[in-house]
């Protein structure tokens, strides 16, 4: 059943995320990635949100909660699950590793694209 909502809910991110794109980009243009911001943000939101509610105060189904927060967060953004990582290390006395983890994933992930960009402009095809 897992994966029965995995793919349910990653249906439902994926479309929500390109229609939210699709309405920012019409309100305010794409002179700056306002769309991508907020969808990191409202993601982030509401991966905090979800992923409490159901560990602490609400009772669902694993197999639910993984095709919510995996699934769909997943497919809107996968910045909600870094954001949660962190507090989850920042909670658990971690903070070097935080700031590590963060540190680490912006330069990392910045020279990732940076590279897979050079490689593709300039690999002969």
């Amino acid at each position: 059943m897992t994966y029965v909502y995995l793919t349910i809910f990653a249906i439902v991110g994926a479309f929500a995320r390109y229609g939210q794109t699709l309405a920012v980009q019409a309100a305010v243009g794409t002179d700056f990635p306002w769309a991508t911001l907020s969808i990191n943000v409202l993601g982030c939101f509401l991966m905090g949100f979800l992923f409490f509610l159901t560990l602490e105060r609400v009772t669902i189904s694993p197999e639910l909660r993984t095709g919510i927060l995996t699934g769909g967060l997943g497919a809107y953004t996968t910045f909600s699950t870094f954001s949660v990582e962190t507090l989850n290390l920042v909670e658990a006395g971690e903070p070097l590793k935080a700031v590590l983890y963060v540190g680490g994933s912006v330069v990392l992930c910045l020279l990732g694209v940076f590279l897979g960009a050079y490689l593709s402009r300039n690999i002969g095809v």
